[in-house]
């Protein structure tokens, strides 16, 4: 009886030990904005939050919401056939101080800032990290400002995929990446008009973000915005005396799609970024633009960009300055331009662009024979001239040169 009575107390001591454990792990369905935000409070590593199809109340705001590598806090439609929308507020939902979180199949609409917001709260020494959303979709931001469709701010290790963003702040992004590290947006689409707000952007310090097989209608202005202009507070991380700076370094924009925009690809105040394997077809004044906002001491003139194996279809009566723009105080020579598809479908004759330096084997003026592009398909026919460019050429990443 006493090895037994000894046994059985070890056994319900390591019970209780894993109880913690085992509890965390719970899915809670909720049906209401109260409800969601309850849940949310009490979740714990592991725990998924499904909500229930239905309207919630935006100006939801939840901070030091942390799950565990390997278990994170999941919210998520319960049916992402139906999902849930999140309607209204300043913010419809704004996260601060968060990791290992994922955001799945919410649909976020009508708010007056910003539709999703996910920042460090400030902490600029303890980023929020490991973050993934997955098939959001955000509508009907602002509309006048700087609104957001989804704002990031000092954000690391993050995923962005097949979410669709649409008509945001007409001086906002569909979404912005302010200070944010090691990222990819995959899969997604950005929906506006040619000349309001930006469509992505990474600036404030950004690095290692990847922009992949995304498709860009008429996303603003500046379409595909790399660096940008950041008040000197907001760098993450904070500046330093002495330091060589920049808006942005090492960013990828690959197999992209991008319809219209009065800019595709604007490289702003940045230090090292590669445009490879996209197809870019009728921007209304330029294919690239390469220009330096931020003037502060220390900073890096523009420069170190790569545009490689791009498929580029313009109207020449729509074209400005060769399709390039570029502004004073940048470092146009230092960029490089390779194996470019260039065709001005109105005259092909006039098809080369206007770049600072040469390009090395450039097409120009040969017709890629796209396969529908009045109905927005711009694969290109079998056959084509052009099959070894464009978005639809994207190869393997440790095949690309």
């Amino acid at each position: 009886m006493q090895y037994t009575g000894r046994y059985c107390i070890v056994l319900l001591t390591l019970m209780l030990a894993l109880l913690p454990a085992y509890a965390a792990e719970q899915v809670v369905r909720v049906q209401n904005t109260a409800q969601f935000r309850q849940a949310v409070r009490n979740a714990r590593p592991g725990d998924t939050i499904l909500l229930a199809a239905g309207e919630y109340e935006g100006g939801l705001y939840f901070e030091n919401v942390h799950g565990e590598a390997g278990k994170p806090i999941v919210i998520s439609a319960e049916d992402p056939r139906n999902p849930p929308v999140i309607r209204g507020g300043g913010e419809c939902l704004h996260i601060s101080k968060a990791s290992y979180l994922e955001l799945r199949a919410l649909v976020l609409v009508g708010a007056r800032y910003n539709g999703l917001n996910i920042d460090d709260g400030g902490q600029y020494g303890s980023p929020t990290h490991h973050i993934m959303l997955k098939d959001l979709t955000v509508r009907d931001i602002g509309p006048e400002g700087n609104c957001d469709g989804i704002k990031l701010s000092g954000i690391t290790d993050f995923r962005v995929e097949g979410c669709t963003v649409e008509r945001w702040g007409d001086g906002g992004q569909g979404i912005d990446m302010v200070g944010c590290h090691r990222g990819v947006i995959e899969g997604c689409t950005l929906r506006f008009v040619d000349d309001k707000g930006y469509g992505v952007q990474a600036k404030g310090g950004c690095t290692d973000i990847v922009v992949r097989r995304c498709r860009f209608e008429h996303a603003g202005a500046r379409a595909m915005q790399i660096g940008g202009s950041t008040g000197l507070q907001f760098f993450r991380p904070p500046l330093k005396p002495g330091g060589e700076h920049a808006e942005a370094r090492n960013i990828t924009v690959e197999g992209c799609t991008f319809i219209g925009s009065t800019a595709a690809v604007s490289f702003v105040g940045i230090d090292g970024a590669t445009v490879r394997f996209n197809t870019i077809y009728r921007p209304k004044r330029w294919a690239i633009r390469i220009l330096q906002e931020t003037r502060a001491e220390g900073f890096v003139p523009c420069r170190n960009g790569r545009f490689t194996d791009n498929l580029i279809v313009f109207r020449t009566g729509e074209w400005y300055e060769g399709g390039v723009n570029i502004g004073p105080a940048t470092a146009p020579t230092t960029f490089t331009f390779a194996r470019n598809w260039w065709y001005g479908e109105d005259a092909p004759e006039r098809s080369k662009p206007a770049l600072p330096v040469s390009e090395k084997e450039g097409v120009y003026g040969v017709n890629p024979r796209l396969r529908a592009p009045e109905n927005g398909d711009l694969s290109v026919e079998a056959g084509s001239p052009a099959h070894r460019v464009g978005a639809h050429a994207l190869p393997p990443q440790t095949e690309v040169r």
